[in-house]
Protein backbone atom coordinates (compact mmCIF):
# COMPACT_ATOMS: atom_id res chain seq x y z
CA UNK A 1 0.00 0.00 0.00
CA UNK A 2 1.80 3.38 -0.76
CA UNK A 3 1.89 6.20 1.63
CA UNK A 4 -1.14 7.70 0.01
CA UNK A 5 -3.53 5.70 0.44
CA UNK A 6 -2.31 4.89 3.71
CA UNK A 7 -2.92 7.99 4.88
CA UNK A 8 -6.70 8.30 3.26
CA UNK A 9 -7.12 5.00 4.78
CA UNK A 10 -5.93 6.42 8.55
CA UNK A 11 -8.46 9.54 7.63
CA UNK A 12 -11.45 7.19 7.51
CA UNK A 13 -10.06 5.75 10.94
CA UNK A 14 -10.26 9.05 12.50
CA UNK A 15 -13.87 9.90 11.42
CA UNK A 16 -14.71 7.06 13.02
CA UNK A 17 -12.79 7.85 15.65
CA UNK A 18 -14.53 11.35 15.97
CA UNK A 19 -17.94 10.03 15.51
CA UNK A 20 -17.09 7.74 18.51
CA UNK A 21 -16.67 10.48 20.90
CA UNK A 22 -19.56 10.55 22.59
CA UNK A 23 -18.89 6.93 23.62
CA UNK A 24 -16.34 7.69 25.87
CA UNK A 25 -16.60 8.55 29.55
CA UNK A 26 -16.69 12.30 30.43
CA UNK A 27 -13.15 13.67 32.00
CA UNK A 28 -14.43 16.13 33.80
CA UNK A 29 -12.05 16.01 37.09
CA UNK A 30 -14.79 16.08 39.35
CA UNK A 31 -16.15 12.95 37.90
CA UNK A 32 -12.37 11.19 38.22
CA UNK A 33 -12.57 9.28 41.70
CA UNK A 34 -9.19 8.37 41.70
CA UNK A 35 -5.49 9.50 40.81
CA UNK A 36 -6.99 13.11 40.65
CA UNK A 37 -3.46 14.81 41.43
CA UNK A 38 -2.00 12.15 38.66
CA UNK A 39 -3.90 13.30 35.55
CA UNK A 40 -4.10 17.36 34.44
CA UNK A 41 -7.18 18.84 32.28
CA UNK A 42 -6.51 21.71 29.58
CA UNK A 43 -6.59 22.37 26.58
CA UNK A 44 -4.94 20.26 23.62
CA UNK A 45 -5.12 18.60 20.65
CA UNK A 46 -8.58 18.34 18.47
CA UNK A 47 -7.94 14.77 18.60
CA UNK A 48 -7.52 14.45 21.93
CA UNK A 49 -9.52 14.47 25.62
CA UNK A 50 -7.88 17.58 26.96
CA UNK A 51 -6.93 14.82 30.18
CA UNK A 52 -2.96 14.51 30.72
CA UNK A 53 -0.63 11.90 31.85
CA UNK A 54 3.25 12.52 32.73
CA UNK A 55 3.01 15.09 29.73
CA UNK A 56 1.40 12.90 27.47
CA UNK A 57 -2.49 13.87 26.22
CA UNK A 58 -4.44 10.89 25.67
CA UNK A 59 -6.09 10.31 22.58
CA UNK A 60 -10.38 9.68 21.77
CA UNK A 61 -10.53 5.87 21.66
CA UNK A 62 -10.91 4.54 17.96
CA UNK A 63 -14.82 3.81 17.59
CA UNK A 64 -15.83 0.39 15.99
CA UNK A 65 -17.04 2.41 12.91
CA UNK A 66 -13.07 1.55 12.06
CA UNK A 67 -13.48 -1.54 11.89
CA UNK A 68 -13.11 -2.27 8.33
CA UNK A 69 -9.13 0.08 9.10
CA UNK A 70 -8.32 -3.05 11.48
CA UNK A 71 -9.02 -5.80 9.24
CA UNK A 72 -7.35 -4.12 6.04
CA UNK A 73 -5.36 -6.57 4.06
CA UNK A 74 -2.58 -4.65 3.80
CA UNK A 75 -1.94 -4.57 7.45
CA UNK A 76 0.16 -7.75 7.65
CA UNK A 77 2.41 -5.67 4.85
CA UNK A 78 1.99 -2.45 6.90
CA UNK A 79 2.73 -3.78 10.71
CA UNK A 80 4.38 -7.29 9.87
CA UNK A 81 2.06 -9.15 12.44
CA UNK A 82 3.65 -12.40 12.06
CA UNK A 83 6.99 -10.74 12.99
CA UNK A 84 5.14 -9.43 16.13
CA UNK A 85 3.96 -13.03 16.78
CA UNK A 86 6.93 -14.59 16.74
CA UNK A 87 8.28 -11.89 19.00
CA UNK A 88 5.72 -12.94 21.47
CA UNK A 89 7.18 -16.62 21.44
CA UNK A 90 3.94 -18.44 22.11
CA UNK A 91 3.64 -21.25 23.19
CA UNK A 92 0.75 -24.16 23.30
CA UNK A 93 -0.39 -23.52 26.98
CA UNK A 94 0.18 -19.99 27.24
CA UNK A 95 -2.96 -17.54 28.84
CA UNK A 96 -2.71 -14.41 26.72
CA UNK A 97 -5.19 -11.24 27.14
CA UNK A 98 -4.93 -9.09 24.52
CA UNK A 99 -5.98 -5.78 25.57
CA UNK A 100 -8.29 -3.20 23.05
CA UNK A 101 -8.59 -6.64 21.00
CA UNK A 102 -11.11 -4.05 18.81
CA UNK A 103 -12.59 -6.62 15.69
CA UNK A 104 -10.09 -9.76 16.86
CA UNK A 105 -7.25 -9.29 13.93
CA UNK A 106 -4.63 -10.70 16.49
CA UNK A 107 -7.09 -12.56 19.00
CA UNK A 108 -7.84 -15.17 15.83
CA UNK A 109 -4.25 -15.81 15.09
CA UNK A 110 -3.00 -16.24 18.67
CA UNK A 111 -5.34 -18.83 19.43
CA UNK A 112 -4.32 -21.45 17.31
CA UNK A 113 -0.81 -20.77 18.20
CA UNK A 114 -2.04 -21.12 22.10
CA UNK A 115 -3.48 -24.45 21.13
CA UNK A 116 -4.03 -25.64 24.97
CA UNK A 117 -4.04 -21.69 26.66
CA UNK A 118 -6.52 -19.21 26.54
CA UNK A 119 -7.20 -16.09 24.73
CA UNK A 120 -9.20 -13.78 26.69
CA UNK A 121 -10.20 -11.12 23.68
CA UNK A 122 -10.94 -7.15 26.59
CA UNK A 123 -12.56 -4.43 24.67
CA UNK A 124 -14.85 -1.79 26.15
CA UNK A 125 -17.22 -1.49 23.09
CA UNK A 126 -20.24 -4.13 23.02
CA UNK A 127 -19.75 -3.54 18.90
CA UNK A 128 -16.18 -5.45 18.69
CA UNK A 129 -17.11 -7.97 21.40
CA UNK A 130 -20.17 -8.89 19.00
CA UNK A 131 -17.85 -9.23 15.94
CA UNK A 132 -15.70 -11.20 17.74
CA UNK A 133 -18.23 -13.63 19.07
CA UNK A 134 -19.93 -14.09 15.25
CA UNK A 135 -16.22 -15.10 14.26
CA UNK A 136 -15.41 -17.51 17.22
CA UNK A 137 -18.84 -19.04 15.85
CA UNK A 138 -18.30 -19.28 12.66
CA UNK A 139 -14.47 -20.64 12.78
CA UNK A 140 -15.72 -22.96 15.94
CA UNK A 141 -13.29 -21.88 17.87
CA UNK A 142 -13.28 -23.28 21.64
CA UNK A 143 -10.20 -21.32 23.85
CA UNK A 144 -11.06 -17.65 23.04
CA UNK A 145 -12.80 -15.70 26.15
CA UNK A 146 -14.82 -12.43 25.29
CA UNK A 147 -14.45 -9.84 27.81
CA UNK A 148 -16.18 -6.61 28.37
CA UNK A 149 -13.63 -4.08 29.68
CA UNK A 150 -13.93 -1.11 31.15
CA UNK A 151 -12.29 2.36 31.16
CA UNK A 152 -10.74 1.21 34.66
CA UNK A 153 -10.07 -1.98 34.46
CA UNK A 154 -9.29 -4.99 32.49
CA UNK A 155 -11.47 -7.29 34.45
CA UNK A 156 -9.82 -10.26 34.26
CA UNK A 157 -8.72 -13.22 37.31
CA UNK A 158 -5.76 -12.20 39.29
CA UNK A 159 -2.50 -14.20 38.58
CA UNK A 160 -3.79 -15.85 35.64
CA UNK A 161 -2.09 -14.43 32.64
CA UNK A 162 1.36 -15.15 30.65
CA UNK A 163 1.31 -12.26 28.56
CA UNK A 164 -0.64 -9.28 27.50
CA UNK A 165 -0.86 -7.68 23.85
CA UNK A 166 -2.23 -4.01 23.20
CA UNK A 167 -1.51 -3.10 19.69
CA UNK A 168 -1.87 0.37 19.14
CA UNK A 169 -4.13 1.00 21.78
CA UNK A 170 -2.63 2.08 24.82
CA UNK A 171 -2.36 6.00 23.73
CA UNK A 172 -6.49 5.77 24.50
CA UNK A 173 -6.92 4.71 28.19
CA UNK A 174 -8.49 7.36 29.57
CA UNK A 175 -6.78 5.89 33.22
CA UNK A 176 -3.80 4.47 32.66
CA UNK A 177 -2.64 4.33 36.14
CA UNK A 178 -5.69 2.28 36.84
CA UNK A 179 -6.03 0.26 33.54
CA UNK A 180 -1.75 -0.90 34.06
CA UNK A 181 -2.74 -1.75 37.69
CA UNK A 182 -5.22 -3.93 36.66
CA UNK A 183 -2.97 -5.40 34.07
CA UNK A 184 -0.64 -5.44 36.75
CA UNK A 185 -2.49 -7.63 39.40
CA UNK A 186 -3.79 -9.82 36.02
CA UNK A 187 -0.36 -11.11 35.28
CA UNK A 188 1.44 -13.92 36.42
CA UNK A 189 4.74 -13.31 38.54
CA UNK A 190 6.63 -13.61 35.69
CA UNK A 191 4.33 -12.18 32.89
CA UNK A 192 5.17 -9.86 30.53
CA UNK A 193 3.57 -6.95 28.19
CA UNK A 194 4.14 -6.53 24.82
CA UNK A 195 3.22 -2.59 24.39
CA UNK A 196 3.03 -2.28 20.34
CA UNK A 197 2.52 1.81 19.64
CA UNK A 198 3.54 3.80 16.68
CA UNK A 199 6.92 5.06 16.98
CA UNK A 200 6.62 8.75 18.05
CA UNK A 201 10.46 9.33 17.23
CA UNK A 202 9.95 9.17 13.63
CA UNK A 203 8.04 11.74 12.27
CA UNK A 204 7.90 10.11 8.95
CA UNK A 205 5.80 7.33 10.16
CA UNK A 206 2.10 9.47 8.72
CA UNK A 207 0.13 8.56 11.83
CA UNK A 208 -0.81 11.60 13.86
CA UNK A 209 1.10 12.60 16.67
CA UNK A 210 -1.18 11.74 19.32
CA UNK A 211 -1.55 8.12 18.19
CA UNK A 212 2.56 7.31 18.26
CA UNK A 213 4.78 7.05 21.34
CA UNK A 214 8.08 7.43 21.91
CA UNK A 215 10.05 4.88 23.62
CA UNK A 216 10.83 7.16 26.42
CA UNK A 217 7.71 8.58 27.59
CA UNK A 218 6.22 4.61 27.43
CA UNK A 219 8.96 3.65 29.56
CA UNK A 220 8.39 7.11 32.30
CA UNK A 221 4.55 5.51 32.65
CA UNK A 222 4.86 2.18 32.88
CA UNK A 223 8.08 2.22 35.89
CA UNK A 224 5.83 4.85 37.58
CA UNK A 225 3.40 2.04 38.09
CA UNK A 226 5.49 -0.64 38.76
CA UNK A 227 7.14 -1.90 35.54
CA UNK A 228 10.62 -2.20 33.80
CA UNK A 229 11.21 -2.37 30.00
CA UNK A 230 12.85 -5.55 29.71
CA UNK A 231 13.32 -5.20 25.72
CA UNK A 232 12.54 -3.25 22.94
CA UNK A 233 12.36 -5.74 19.95
CA UNK A 234 12.87 -2.36 16.92
CA UNK A 235 12.07 -4.96 14.55
CA UNK A 236 8.63 -4.21 13.30
CA UNK A 237 8.19 -1.40 10.13
CA UNK A 238 6.37 1.07 11.79
CA UNK A 239 5.86 0.48 15.94
CA UNK A 240 7.89 -0.37 19.07
CA UNK A 241 7.61 -3.87 20.45
CA UNK A 242 8.11 -3.18 24.05
CA UNK A 243 8.25 -5.93 26.77
CA UNK A 244 7.41 -4.55 30.03
CA UNK A 245 7.95 -7.00 33.07
CA UNK A 246 6.79 -6.03 36.57
CA UNK A 247 10.04 -4.62 39.08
Amino acid sequence: MTTTKYVLSFLFLSLALSSCKGQTQTTDPAQNNTANQDYTYKTGSINGIGKWYLGREMAHVMGFQGMEWLERPEREQEESTSLLLKNMDIQPEDIIADIGAGSGYHVFKMAPVASAGQIYAVDIQPEMLEEMSNKKQVNGIKNINLIQGSEQSVHLPENTIDKILMVDVYHEFNYPIEMIDSMRQALKKDGEIYLIEYRGEDPNIPIKTIHKMTEAQSVKEFEANGFKLKENMDNLPWQHCMVFVKK
